[in-house]
């Protein structure tokens, strides 16, 4: 009889020391390192590329003798099938934290249900997912701007133009300011959101407006190059205002009546969105009448903080959420005035 008991001892501890072991495997000590993972829809965004190495420097300030961090960078080349892909290659390689930049907003199903079923949190960037998906997990979060702020004040920079210099840009002196707009993608939130508010905004300030024509781009400046080259085809000199969803169209813009010889007087006035090293030089060599500052080094330094904190544990209460999973970070309007204050801080 006390054999027996002897050996049931001896088989609880056996399991009780295998239990332990198993938990071990399934949750590493992981505290004193981030290991990110960041996936982007496409590496060639001007503006998601300053995004990310100022996500790297950020992150890189948290490091110590004790404390370690790495970044492992994944391109989805635009397709969502890759990024669900890259999540679970970056997740089996042993990232305890992930930065997505989604392809398809309306489409993170997958990636959220790897992430919960793996306890990896996600750390969503730049493309808001719609708010029902944000919240299937208490682990998902968004870092970003508001669209709609973008907008508007691409907007404001466009009418405070107008009203300066309005006999300039209506050359045919009819009243009304022809436009046509550069947008990033077909049926894209933000997108859509920049162009609403824009024009809206035009609107409300009483600037007459006639829109001749718009172009998607895709964020791309070679694309936005051969749209308005048709533009120009089909417009002539009608064009007096390009509105385009980000800096790099703007500048694209700008290549197709380089490209045709325009005449400076001729050339319509330019507007961007993002800020991004070369968008800033187009506006201080005034090629561009301004862009909307997209604060990439805040969104970077709350990204990282964010990441340490969901690994350790320790200091989400210092990170001021909205809605308990949100941070947002404002944009600010560029102009020739003060545009050297934004190419001081990118020089830092």
């Amino acid at each position: 009889m006390k054999a027996k008991k002897i050996l049931a001892a001896g088989m609880i501890l056996c399991m009780s020391m295998q239990f332990l072991c198993a938990c071990g495997k399934q949750q590493p000590a992981a505290s004193d390192k981030v290991h990110a993972g960041v996936i982007c829809y496409n590496q060639s965004d001007t503006f998601l590329g300053e995004l990310i190495a100022c996500f790297k420097e950020e992150l890189h300030q948290y490091e110590s003798d004790e404390f370690k961090t790495t970044v492992t960078l994944r391109d989805a080349g635009g397709s969502q099938r890759t990024q669900n892909d890259q999540v679970k290659e970056l997740i089996d390689a042993g990232c305890n934290v992930l930065c997505v930049n989604l392809v398809d907003r309306a489409d993170p199903s997958e990636i959220i249900d790897l992430a919960r079923d793996n306890d990896v949190p996600i750390i969503f960037f730049n493309r808001e997912p719609v708010a029902e998906d944000l919240m299937q997990w208490d682990g998902l979060y968004y870092v970003g701007a508001e669209a709609k702020q973008s907008g508007v004040m691409q907007g404001e920079l466009a009418v405070d133009a107008i009203q300066a210099e309005g006999s300039q840009i209506d050359r045919n002196k009819d009243g009304k300011i022809q436009y046509v707009v550069l947008e990033g993608e077909p049926g894209h939130q933000d997108a859509i959101i920049r162009t609403e508010n824009a024009v809206e905004t035009l609107k409300n300030n009483g600037i007459e407006l006639e829109k001749l024509s718009y172009g998607i781009a895709n964020w791309n400046r070679a694309q936005a190059q051969n749209r308005m080259l048709l533009l120009i085809s089909q417009y002539q000199n009608k064009i007096e205002l390009v509105l385009a969803n980000n800096d790099d169209m703007a500048l694209g813009a700008i290549d197709a009546y380089k490209k045709l010889n325009y005449t400076e007087s001729a050339l319509p006035v330019f507007f961007g969105i993002d800020g991004t090293d070369v968008g800033l030089k187009a506006v201080l060599d005034s090629e561009m009448a301004g862009t909307v500052y997209n604060d990439k080094e805040g969104q970077a330094e709350a990204m990282a903080e964010l990441a340490v904190a969901l690994v350790t544990g320790e200091g989400m209460d210092k990170i001021k959420f909205e809605k308990d999973k949100y941070v947002y970070l404002p944009y600010s309007k560029v102009t020739a005035e003060n545009v050297g204050d934004y190419i001081r801080e990118e020089k830092k």
